[in-house]
């Protein structure tokens, strides 16, 4: 088991590609604002050196899986911004409703949440991880 992938030895979590696949059939994502040269799920894509919070998201379709640590507030109000330039925004979040993010930007202002069933397995993981997921749409 990938000890790192269940502790805060990171906050990176690489998108299941059959997920990433599934989101992409129906909203053809042009752009991946949270990669890394190894996971990127787009052909346009940003890393951590690009700093995609910095970048121009207005003419995009956005598929975004922020970091979950601290800096999350931050990667959602970007979603929640860009999406009232024009952008459509799909983002994949961990399911925490208790979170001051969550009730400033996800539950009145998102188009749509969808709560996932299970726990998904994030990069090479074999076991799920240890939260629920949500995917969220900015659109508008």
């Amino acid at each position: 088991m990938n000890k790192v992938l269940f502790s805060s030895k990171t906050d990176e979590w690489s998108t299941p590609q059959d997920l990433y696949d599934e989101l992409n059939k129906e909203f053809n994502f042009t752009l991946d604002p949270c990669a890394t040269n190894e996971n990127h799920k787009c052909e346009k894509y940003y890393t951590l050196v690009d700093n995609g919070l910095l970048k121009d998201w207005s003419r995009e379709t956005v598929f975004m899986n922020p970091p979950y640590g601290r800096e999350i507030t931050q990667w959602i109000a970007k979603a929640y911004h860009t999406s009232l330039e024009g952008a459509t925004i799909v983002c994949l979040l961990p399911a925490r409703t208790n979170t001051n993010w969550f009730h400033a930007f996800i539950i009145n202002k998102a188009k749509e949440i969808r709560f996932l069933k299970g726990k998904i397995k994030f990069g090479n993981s074999k076991t799920g991880a240890p939260f629920p997921s949500m995917i969220v749409v900015f659109k508008y």
